[in-house]
């Protein structure tokens, strides 16, 4: 997809890898709607950028009765949606037999069932006109088990078994699929993940905060639209860990317990 004159949502947008994407679409020519809960950051990226370049459309994706309206809105920004940049997301850090079911429920709400119900917002117009692009962020955790994380590990294997079975079906429907699969990338993801019984983690990982900037990513993730590409790992040693797991299962079962949960 060439992004000159496409309009393009990315969830999770406030910060991380969805602020990041910002900028790298619009040097593209592309137009915006951000989606965050946290209105103020958006609305700082339109005063950057222009209201003519950046729609806001402030939601919690996580509400599953946000969904419907956030998608009327991201419609009515500028017209269409030419690509849907899936990225919002919360990581974990519990273990499994801590984490509350209301805990698990949500993460899977925000992770995965957030994802597939914009997709199915916007898919049936870009079907209709025969063009569009549906991207989705997975992780290295979706194929990488990893301690105190197991909620969500579980979301990003999801999302990737969802977003590869829909570019199955979508072939030569003129809609192509992007699954993204980051490691380590210096965002907010691990202070804001949840921890035991509910609260809030609030620390710093030391491996996140020594990966691949939110601009990196971004920009891979923006070469994937443009290439077509059907899966991008971005990262930095840690993305190795997928052809592990694809190649030898084994030695992944058995290094798994060795993995930090930080």
């Amino acid at each position: 997809m060439k992004l000159d004159g496409k309009h393009v949502w990315v969830t999770g947008a406030s910060s991380g890898i969805g602020a990041a994407l910002v900028p790298a679409l619009l040097a593209r020519g592309a137009k915006v709607i951000v989606t965050a809960r946290r209105a103020e950051r958006l609305e700082a990226l339109v005063a950057r950028h222009g209201t003519d370049r950046v729609a806001v459309v402030a939601a919690d994706l996580g509400d599953p009765a946000a969904i419907e309206p956030a998608a009327a809105q991201a419609k009515d920004a500028f017209g269409r949606v030419d690509a849907l940049i899936n990225n919002a997301g919360r990581s974990q850090r519990s273990p499994a037999n801590a984490t509350t079911m209301d805990d698990v429920r949500a993460l899977m709400e925000l992770n995965f069932m957030a994802p597939v119900a914009l997709t199915q917002a916007v898919l049936p117009e870009m079907v209709a006109r025969g063009s569009g692009h549906i991207c989705a962020v997975s992780s290295v955790a979706g194929y990488v088990p990893t301690p105190h994380r197991s909620t969500y590990c579980a979301s990003k294997f999801a999302v990737r078994g969802y977003f590869d079975s829909l570019r199955a079906e979508l072939a030569r429907t003129g809609v192509e699929v992007s699954v993204i699969c980051p490691g380590y990338v210096r965002t907010e993801i691990s202070e804001r993940a949840v921890a035991e019984e509910g609260r809030v983690y609030g620390k710093k990982s030391p491996a996140i905060e020594g990966g691949l900037s939110p601009e990196r990513c971004a920009e891979a993730i923006v070469r994937a639209i443009e290439r077509g590409r059907a899966e991008v790992h971005v990262g930095g040693p840690e993305v190795a860990g997928i052809q592990l797991a694809r190649f030898l299962p084994g030695l992944v079962r058995r290094l798994a317990p060795r993995l930090t949960p930080e």
